[in-house]
């Protein structure tokens, strides 16, 4: 998951709505959004390692990780796909115990847990790891959570936009068209990861698109004020094509 906007209290009626797009090679395989039967969420599935990049409780609470790219070679000797699923289970304690002890097990993440109420963001990358969320609007790409990156500042205001303007019924498509741009950020905004002019202009697009790598996945959640939870997930070919869509809809349980 390389790119996650999500709003927390930020309209009456929708209480929390993330949107979220998923970069990957097109080689590693991956299943759909689906519940599983332990532990009960609603999550694709790296087929891979087992884990996820974005999980959504019957509560409707949200849970996904993305890489942080720093340039440095090498990977975790555990895989990153397991973060969701710890943050969605455990009890915070306990999570912030796990994630402390293990930082060093891990290649460079940033994970975010959000509800309608609240949320907290890690990553094991930040001088000072672990920090809660309140009220607002987010943005979280392969940096640190609210770096300025161009994706993150434009679509932070497409989110914050389109939740006060798109018709409910319209959310979710609207966003997903929103998370589709493939403008590239101008040379003079793009960050220094050490990965290269090259791949940094690549890179810095919402919406990625090759032969090889590129967006997998768009992913939208809305809960609602009524209790309705609202998932749908856009899978991505090569080039951009248009996969598989799936769409889930439930009244979530109260915690």
């Amino acid at each position: 998951m390389c790119l996650i906007l999500f709003a927390i209290d930020q309209h009456p009626d929708l209480p929390l709505v993330v949107a979220a797009n998923r970069d990957e090679f097109y080689d590693r395989p991956t299943r759909a959004m689906h519940w599983w039967p332990s532990p009960d969420i609603l999550a694709g599935q790296d087929k891979q390692s087992g884990g996820t990049w974005l999980a959504v409780t019957r509560s409707g609470n949200v849970a996904a990780v993305t890489n942080f790219r720093d340039g440095q070679p090498g990977k975790g000797a555990w895989s990153r796909g397991q973060l969701p699923l710890w943050a969605l289970t455990a009890e915070q304690a306990e999570l912030e115990r796990r994630l402390g002890e293990s930082q060093h097990q891990f290649a460079g993440y940033n994970l975010v847990w959000a509800t309608s109420a609240d949320g907290w963001y890690y990553s094991n990358r930040d001088s000072h790891p672990g920090r809660g969320l309140h009220r607002g609007t987010y943005g979280l790409s392969n940096h640190l959570l609210q770096s300025p990156w161009p994706k993150l500042v434009r679509l932070r205001k497409t989110l914050t936009q389109l939740m006060h303007e798109a018709p409910a019924e319209e959310l979710h498509e609207s966003l997903t068209q929103a998370l589709m741009d493939t403008s590239p950020a101008p040379d003079t905004y793009l960050p220094d990861t050490g990965v290269g002019l090259e791949t940094e202009r690549f890179l810095s697009s919402p919406f990625i698109r090759s032969d090889t790598y590129g967006t997998r996945a768009t992913t939208i959640v809305s809960v609602h004020g009524d209790g309705r939870v609202n998932v749908t997930e856009q899978a991505w070919l090569r080039e951009g094509a248009t996969g598989e869509r799936v769409s889930f809809s439930w009244n979530r349980l109260q915690e």
